[in-house]
């Protein structure tokens, strides 16, 4: 088939959403699909269109069923559109029915979702790359947090989780992703300047995105609302412990009888678990295995195979 894959993340973006758009791309040429990858759809015919985004991506979805009333779409959702705008955005919610069929990146998202849509929605996992695992710091016990600097990622939590833990704590924090607004790396440098345990490097290559991570001893992912984020596949992959708010797309990923949760924007909770996971190694080692039970998930061939059967039959 000839598919327009659109998402609203530009080539220039290093987020979850363009790596997403990129990976399915080359997944679907693997398939023998041609892939046109596009931030709009360009109004060239095509025979799908595969949309990231309910409300970001309303426009194109629209104007591809007007002018291909015949031709599929096949509509993506993200985190901000199963936990916010399917629920209060007019062009989300009208995005839902002129999609022939939907993808949750993770199987709580299904939850979210009406019965007569949840029946043609698939659960595609995120797969990641590995890479060799560096040898953690010696000096400290690295955790790191990597995502965007914006609201819905919760980003300051797990430097305010530092504050409330004593001096000697051999524990420290280095965030990796970019600021979204100036605000927000000015309260990223204000942190710094109060807290030195802490470290934000910015927006950096995902080849060292991806070195930081794996040499860390453990990840936390703070968000308020995440689809099925791919930075918890990455650490699955690369055999990284994870700490995680609780909310249903981190649940959705790591499993409903994961120890390493804490209560969505609450740092005391979040310290006491980093505290637990630095002092006590076989929580640490408990944490782990969970984690390896997982990763099986973020395979290449596994994700492939269910982009396949989402779009299995659908022309």
């Amino acid at each position: 088939m000839k598919i327009a894959l659109v998402t609203p993340a530009p080539a220039r973006a290093r987020n979850g959403n363009r790596g997403t758009a990129v990976r399915w791309a080359g997944m679907l040429r693997e398939l023998g699909h041609k892939v046109s990858l596009q931030v709009d759809w360009d109004g060239r015919p095509a025979d799908l269109l595969l949309a990231l985004h309910a409300r970001r991506s309303h426009g194109s979805i629209r104007n591809f069923a007007v002018c291909c009333p015949d031709q599929p779409i096949v509509l993506a959702l993200t985190g901000t559109d199963l936990y916010r705008d399917i629920r209060h955005d007019p062009e989300a919610q009208a995005s839902l029915p002129l999609a022939r069929r939907m993808i949750v990146l993770q199987d709580m998202g299904l939850l979210e979702l009406a019965p007569a849509l949840r029946r043609k929605t698939y659960v595609v996992f995120q797969s990641a790359q590995t890479v060799k695992k560096p040898p953690p710091l010696k000096s400290c016990f690295e955790v790191v947090v990597s995502g965007h600097l914006r609201e819905e990622k919760d980003p300051f939590r797990a430097v305010a989780a530092l504050t409330h833990l004593p001096p000697h704590s051999r524990i420290r924090v280095t965030h990796i992703g970019g600021a979204l607004s100036p605000a927000l790396a000015r309260e990223a440098q204000a942190w710094m300047k109060r807290e030195p345990r802490y470290r934000w490097l910015g927006e950096v290559s995902h080849g060292k995105a991806l070195g930081l991570l794996a040499r860390s001893r453990l990840m936390v992912i703070s968000s308020r609302m995440e689809g099925g984020a791919n930075v918890v596949s990455e650490a699955l992959a690369n055999r990284v412990p994870v700490i995680a708010s609780r909310i249903s797309g981190n649940i959705g990923m790591l499993g409903r009888d994961y120890v390493g949760y804490y209560p969505t924007e609450d740092e005391k909770a979040l310290a006491k678990l980093l505290a637990r996971a630095q002092a006590e190694p076989a929580f640490l080692r408990h944490l782990a295995a969970q984690c390896r039970a997982r990763k099986p998930f973020t395979a290449h061939a596994m994700e492939r195979a269910a982009l396949r059967r989402a779009l299995d039959g659908i022309s």
